[in-house]
């Protein structure tokens, strides 16, 4: 049984984005941080920092627009006077796009999922890394094992995660003279509310129940279920913590062995 330890005890954390953004904030309450919770909608952060409160831990909620630039701008400002110092920039907000083959998916809707995608990203990690050289600390890209597959309706989230993926390599050579750490994360099927939905969308259309889908995502991987959004987190705020310390350039694929790197 999992037993939460203070390995992030009295780092401070930002997170942007929701669906993993709650358990990766919740987690890293449990192991001692202070959080930054961006995301553009406030209801929902404020929901997420009261159960940190819950937890003994604080939080800060700064609502942004991450493909903004001056947004950003603000939301860097606003995070380092909030607590003096920042430890950890985990860039988890994403966008998907139509889920169609690449040559049917219109430039601009790939340019839009990009901005979020890709140049959040790089410009949050670039405004932070002055911040991050003063203590050492760390960025983490959720980045997703649709990059390990060829199925044609993932090819415009592919080609925006695969970008991800280089931006994170080149970052980690960029910045690890000044100490920053760059690693990604890249989680297979999460067993959370957006695959849930999306297994029930599956399970109307061939006519099975919800178990029937879970079980065929389940069935490639070596534990023959999917990860909990709980244990993707675990996994990320590792790399955040300080028994990461010589880690850098690296993707951890999280994904109960389905894929095997």
């Amino acid at each position: 049984m999992y037993t939460p330890v203070p390995l992030l005890q009295d780092k401070v954390i930002v997170v942007s984005g929701p669906g993993l953004g709650h358990a990766l904030s919740t987690e890293a309450a449990r192991m001692g941080a202070t959080l930054i919770l961006v995301s553009r909608t406030e209801e929902r952060l404020r929901h997420i920092a009261e159960e940190i409160t819950a937890l003994g831990a604080q939080a800060t909620v700064i609502p942004a627009d991450i493909t903004d630039e001056q947004q950003r701008t603000t939301l860097v400002e606003r995070a380092i006077a909030a607590y003096g110092r920042i430890d950890c920039v985990i860039n988890n907000a994403f966008a998907i796009p139509p889920m169609h083959p690449i040559t049917q998916i219109d430039l601009d809707a790939l340019r839009t999922v990009n901005e979020t995608n890709v140049y959040a990203p790089l410009r949050l990690t670039t405004l932070f890394a002055d911040a991050l050289a003063a203590t050492h600390g760390s960025v983490i890209m959720l980045n997703s094992c649709v990059t390990y597959s060829s199925q044609p309706e993932f090819s415009g989230y592919k080609l925006s995660k695969g970008t991800l993926a280089h931006l994170a390599s080149s970052l980690a050579t960029e910045l690890g003279p000044r100490g920053i750490r760059v690693n990604s994360v890249a989680p297979s099927y999460v067993y959370e509310d957006i695959n849930k939905a999306y297994f029930d969308w599956l399970a109307s259309q061939s006519g099975v129940d919800h178990a029937e889908i879970y079980r065929q995502k389940a069935e490639p991987t070596d534990l023959k279920r999917l990860a909990e959004p709980e244990e993707v987190a675990r996994a990320t705020l590792f790399l955040a913590s300080d028994l990461a310390s010589a880690i850098t350039g690296q993707m951890l694929t999280v994904d109960c062995g389905e894929f095997h790197r």
